[in-house]
């Protein structure tokens, strides 16, 4: 019997589960038994991000019927195709999907009974969702493939690269012929960069949250009436915002003016900033109102090819840039001129052979486009998106207050307003992109600077900004909270300094020049980038710390980027070793958003062809195809468990 074990069985952990169940026909023969043991500490499925034990006030940023953990017929894998639901199609009980009644919490229960399918639930329902795709491709294993799941911690990972793998766990050692880390999103200790602001709060009895993970952080800290300063406007944002006025006993009333916050006394004066200034963009509650766009058409794999073929170091946003955008562009043009004819002047077929021809940047297109479009709200400008406060100053605090509150109140009536779908049609090309990207990433022609400052840089945040932003409520909610004077903005640019002489924190912004806001408490409000070499997790420090693995370096004559990821194969996802001469180690692999592929998402929106899901089927035949070429470790199988039963540590 061959053993595998899976460090991690959040939703990367059950995705490969299930990707070896649908593969196992054809790769594992029947008489080449298979034990799997999955370990992590969180509960199988949901694993520690969306496990149920975590405020009922978090939600997820995206419809349920956008949230899927199946292939279907968009998915380009060599695997077989396994159509599942969506979270939506899943809590409607359709067909032969587990209806939500079986849901243990009945507050989850009551929230599926009436989800619909474009409503953005709360992380506890993802994580009944969650726990009934485990059970599932469990269920869906042949019988030659058994499971064992521990609710337990992997601390180490020793063994030769020719021989039985040795996984420690806190009260056994499981001997494996292939170990894969599916361990999501991990904690590390906080960047050097955020230290003299602790160092400063600890000396002055003050309160300071460097970046964390939102249903993890202690806020207790924060005294009612506090100020604090929170920088950063994105996910974290909204989290942390939540968790500190109705996780505090506020609430929100809807009246004939509008939402309106009731406080309850127990809040801080929040006082948040960010380089942008504005919140992330909030996700549309709409359809499309015209027929999808044939994507992709100038960001596919002929283009890509065409650019790697060119001699000399690669940039992002001098090279490919260019062509995501004019793809981003064909999407959001579109809708527009098939869903909103009336507000075009030109045929979008004579508009689509001018558009074909012309560079995004051209002067040339931009004229084409202005004459097509007379609206300007109707068309595409990066750059303003990107920098929507650019250049503006206003003279009080109170000017700023209004100015916000006005842009919100615009962007949340956009976003939910299919007059404007346009923006629904940027969206999905936007996440065409990714079928592409990971070639690009993975090329290695990339210059050092453009890795560090333009990819794992700007493309990120630019992307979480204009994509990953949270519903529309949560905006209404951010303007109730600052007509109530609980949230207050203070701009672009922000800086924050310690002053020592008063034992606070100073922040400043130059969208009100000379304007500073002085508070006892500061919270870093970003989501924390895990960094190999300061990792929290035990068994990437143990390896980490014999040299079994290396972080991720992208070095050339005129910088060195550390990424602070776990360095793998691109093709098959193989760990690399530095004690192999920095070869693929033929039994240990790696998926996930602590790995140098970026992949950080592992589920993902129906028929996107998501890059998550075509990895994960490549591993689990990189696994397959392994074990069933190699001899079996030593050592007596586990005993197996079904699908809805616990741990063999508990057990």
């Amino acid at each position: 019997m061959s053993t595998l074990v899976i460090v991690g069985a959040g939703p990367r952990g059950a995705g490969l589960l299930e990707r070896i169940a649908a593969n196992s026909a054809e790769l594992l023969p029947a008489d080449s038994p298979l034990h799997v043991h999955l370990v992590d500490p969180y509960p199988p499925g949901a694993g520690r991000i969306w496990r149920h034990d975590q405020s009922p006030l978090l939600r997820m940023n995206s419809m349920a019927e956008d949230v899927t953990m199946f292939t279907d017929e968009r998915s380009t894998i060599e695997g077989p195709v396994r159509p599942g639901p969506s979270l939506a199609e899943w809590a409607s009980g359709q067909e032969e999907f587990a209806p939500y009644l079986e849901v243990a919490d009945p507050d989850v229960r009551e929230e599926l009974r009436t989800l619909a399918p474009t409503d953005f639930p709360t992380r506890r329902a993802q994580s009944a969702y969650l726990d009934w795709v485990f059970r599932r491709a469990v269920a869906d294993l042949p019988a030659h493939i058994t499971v064992t799941v521990h609710r337990d911690t992997v601390h180490e990972i020793t063994g030769p690269a020719d021989g039985p793998q040795l996984v420690r766990l806190t009260d056994r050692t499981l001997t494996a012929d292939h170990v894969t880390l599916t361990i999501g999103h991990l904690d590390s200790t906080p960047d050097p960069r955020y230290a003299p602001m602790a160092e400063f709060a600890a000396r002055h009895g003050r309160f300071h949250l460097p970046p964390a993970f939102s249903a993890d952080t202690d806020l207790s800290g924060i005294a009612p009436g506090e100020d604090l300063i929170l920088r950063g406007l994105g996910l974290a944002f909204v989290d942390l915002v939540s968790l500190l006025t109705e996780g505090r006993g506020g609430r929100f009333e809807e009246t004939g003016g509008g939402l309106v916050y009731r406080p309850s006394g127990q809040e801080p004066v929040i006082h948040v900033g960010s380089r942008r200034g504005v919140p992330y963009h909030s996700k549309t509650d709409y359809r499309l109102q015209g027929p999808p766009a044939p994507l992709p058409r100038y960001f596919d794999q002929a283009a890509v090819d065409g650019v790697l073929a060119r001699s000399g170091p690669l940039e992002l946003r001098r090279d490919f840039w260019p062509l995501m955008a004019k793809e981003i562009g064909f999407g959001h043009y579109h809708e527009l001129f098939h869903a909103h004819p009336e507000r075009t002047t030109v045929r979008w077929e004579d508009f689509l052979a001018a558009y074909d021809r012309l560079d995004w940047y051209s002067p040339t297109l931009a004229q084409l486009i202005t004459t097509a479009v007379p609206d300007p709200a109707d068309r595409l400008d990066f750059e303003h998106l990107d920098h929507p406060l650019a250049g503006l100053e206003l003279g009080s605090a109170e000017e700023l207050q209004q100015y916000l509150r006005d842009y919100i109140t615009d962007d949340a009536a956009r976003r939910a307003d299919s007059a404007h779908s346009a923006d629904l049609g940027a969206f999905l090309a936007l996440l065409s992109l990714f079928v592409q990207l990971p070639r690009v990433m993975a090329s290695g022609r990339l210059t050092a600077r453009s890795v560090d400052e333009e990819l794992d840089g700007w493309w990120f945040g630019f992307f979480s900004y204009l994509a990953s932003g949270p519903p529309g409520f949560r905006l209404r909610q951010l303007l109730a909270l600052s007509e109530a004077g609980v949230v207050r903005f203070l701009g672009a640019g922000i800086t924050v300094e310690a002053d020592e002489a008063t034992g606070t924190f100073r922040a400043a912004s130059p969208t009100v020049p000379g304007r500073t806001v002085t508070a006892t408490a500061l919270i870093e409000g970003y989501l924390p980038k895990h960094a190999l070499s300061r990792t929290k997790a035990q068994v990437l420090r143990h390896l980490h710390t014999t040299g079994r693995i290396t972080e991720e370096i992208v070095r050339d004559d005129e910088h060195t980027h550390h990424s602070g990821l776990l360095t793998i194969s691109p093709g098959d996802s193989r760990i690399l070793d530095p004690a192999l001469d920095g070869a693929p180690h033929p039994r240990r692999t790696a998926l996930g958003p602590h790995t140098s592929s970026r992949a950080a998402v592992a589920f993902a929106r129906p028929r996107t062809n998501s890059p998550g899901f075509r990895q994960t089927d490549a591993v689990a035949r990189v696994i397959l195809r392994d074990l069933a070429a190699a001899a079996p470790a030593a050592g007596p199988p586990a005993r197996p468990v079904t699908a809805g039963l616990a741990s063999a540590a508990a057990s």
